[in-house]
């Protein structure tokens, strides 16, 4: 898909393509957006920015060099941005930037929220974005903001996951009513979304070092600058950030472990002292259960009391002394 932004009455917006005349890119266009692109659209884009365009494979590459670079007068850039993060499966895919001919051209595969939301808002603001340099700023800015967002979440459901797991249980019952398992597959879809964002920072951090360097001399270059630092700020803020909740996901995933661990000793310890209290009865049943001729004791008429109380006391003793010892 290919949609094409410019400026109208000091706004930025979308322009509608007349497809049925073939894919014609306006000498206004001042954002190109592809999404998903044919070849055809890819072919009128680098022949309208006289440019080569990387391929998905090239964008996927993960060296520093293949990632942000200058070729053809142009300013390539590409980082890893997070989408879908509401669904129970969230991507992180490649998106490539490109500065050339005073215009921006965006290559993507997937659909953060940034390049729908930012387009709506900068139709409201007349004057902000009036140059390539401004635009790419500005989606930088909304994406950085979106993964704050994004981060935000993740504390939130982590405080909810580490209330569940440390909560006392009620009624003073132990731990087997929680859901371990359902515990432990969240705590490591948070600890999935976690580490697509800390790569997406990353690759952030080496776009604005990259485009702090190449503003020098460019127009609005001083005030460009600026915003590169707050972006850089915030983007160190969120790393931070980052590093704080995965090593809280990681303590939590310990603490669950040792939980799972315990209540698994509490279920021996029970086998094991049923076993110990039902031995001194299965004794006792086990000798007068002989086949012996001559066992004097069975033939008086007390025998038989005396054979089931013996077996009940010997089950009542082991019982009280580990209840008295707190073993139970």
């Amino acid at each position: 898909m290919l949609r094409i932004f410019e400026i109208a009455d000091a706004c930025l917006k979308r322009r509608q393509l007349d497809l049925t005349a073939g894919i014609v890119i306006p000498e206004t266009a001042l954002w190109i957006d592809l999404y998903a692109p044919t070849i055809e659209e890819a072919r009128n884009a680098e022949a309208f920015l006289e440019i080569s365009l990387p391929t998905k494979e090239e964008m996927q590459e993960i060296e520093a060099s293949s990632r942000v670079y200058i070729e053809d007068g142009g300013l390539f850039m590409t980082t890893s941005i997070v989408s879908k993060t509401e669904t129970e499966h969230p991507e992180s895919a490649a998106v490539t930037f490109v500065l050339a001919k005073n215009r921006l051209l965006t290559i993507r595969y997937s659909e953060p929220m940034p390049f729908n939301t930012f387009p709506a808002r900068a139709e409201r603001q007349p004057g902000m974005w009036a140059t390539a340099d401004y635009l790419l700023v500005g989606i930088l800015e909304s994406i950085v903001d979106r993964t704050a967002d994004i981060l935000e979440r993740v504390g939130a459901d982590v405080d909810s996951l580490s209330r569940e797991s440390f909560d006392k249980p009620r009624h003073n019952k132990a731990l087997d009513h929680r859901d371990f398992q359902g515990l432990l597959a969240r705590l490591g879809r948070e600890n999935d979304l976690i580490g697509k964002v800390r790569e997406s920072l990353i690759g952030f951090s080496r776009i604005v070092t990259f485009l702090t360097q190449t503003f020098e001399g460019r127009p609005g270059g001083k005030e460009l600058k600026s915003y590169n630092k707050t972006i850089t700020r915030d983007v160190a803020s969120l790393a931070d950030h980052t590093n704080f909740l995965s090593n809280k996901i990681t303590f939590l995933l310990d603490a669950i472990l040792g939980m799972i661990n315990l209540e698994q000793n509490r279920i021996i310890k029970v086998i094991s002292v049923s076993s110990v209290v039902f031995l001194p009865p299965t004794l006792f049943a086990s000798i007068w259960g002989m086949n012996f001729a001559h066992m004097p004791e069975l033939q008086q008429p007390w025998a038989y009391p005396l054979a089931l109380g013996l077996i009940i006391v010997s089950a009542i003793i082991p019982a009280a002394y580990f209840k008295w010892r707190g073993w139970l």
